[in-house]
């Protein structure tokens, strides 16, 4: 029997580097707001998902509000963010039954590509685990002279959504929190539980600084 989807969405944060009174999972981006954005890509790839949101307990009312006023007038449930990414994702996984997908992906994340999300759904039928990353065109070098710069040919860039069998994912989150837990691919693997690879896509950027709605503007328009 094919597993159900859910799906979480992690905007916790404040967003202090867009230097904006406004949370950027709030800032508008070609008339909605980036959340409404992000979460509206997901219902597309998959209508009959499972939706569970977490934000800041302060921010409930306002993202009410904001779907009751939009598109968004569906089913969701919302989760108290916590004092990390990983202690928001863990409150989120309290609300996810053992024996389905879970789909983890930043709320800032507004253009990730609808053929990402159903390839790599499709693919869980292959395997525990799945992230998406892309190649690093970049040099990388640590500011640390005394540290060789690392062979861009062994790393990849990652992005979100990550994947999981929800059993797999609660039970890596069931570990106590260390700083190395990066994303939740780190968890798992920090588990035992072997994480896949599949391509990304170079529009799937996460919006972080005002040069990145920029830059997310820019796409839509394309």
């Amino acid at each position: 029997m094919e597993r159900k989807f859910y799906c979480i969405f992690v905007a916790g944060g404040s967003g202090t580097r867009m230097g904006s009174d406004i949370p950027k999972q709030f800032l508008k981006l070609g008339g909605q707001t980036v959340l409404q954005r992000t979460i509206e890509r997901f219902i597309i790839a998959e209508p009959d998902l499972k939706i569970i949101t977490v934000l800041p307990e302060s921010h409930f009312d306002t993202w009410k509000e904001i779907c009751s006023a939009g598109s968004l007038d569906i089913p969701q449930i919302l989760v108290r963010g916590g004092v990390s990414r990983f202690h928001s994702v863990k409150n989120a996984l309290e609300k996810v039954p053992d024996g389905v997908i879970v789909s983890i992906h930043d709320g800032v994340r507004p253009i990730v590509p609808v053929e990402l999300i159903r390839a790599m759904r499709a693919r869980m039928a292959e395997c525990p685990a799945l992230i998406p990353v892309l190649p690093v065109v970049d040099t990388l070098r640590s500011k640390d002279p005394s540290v060789p710069s690392p062979d861009r040919s062994k790393v990849v860039a990652v992005q979100t959504p990550q994947m999981f069998h929800s059993e797999v994912i609660k039970d890596a989150y069931r570990l106590p929190y260390d700083t190395a837990f990066t994303d939740d691919a780190s968890v798992a693997e920090a588990n035992k539980t072997p994480v896949s690879f599949m391509e990304g896509d170079r529009y799937n950027i996460k919006i972080t600084t005002p040069e990145d709605l920029r830059c997310a503007e820019l796409y839509l328009s394309l």
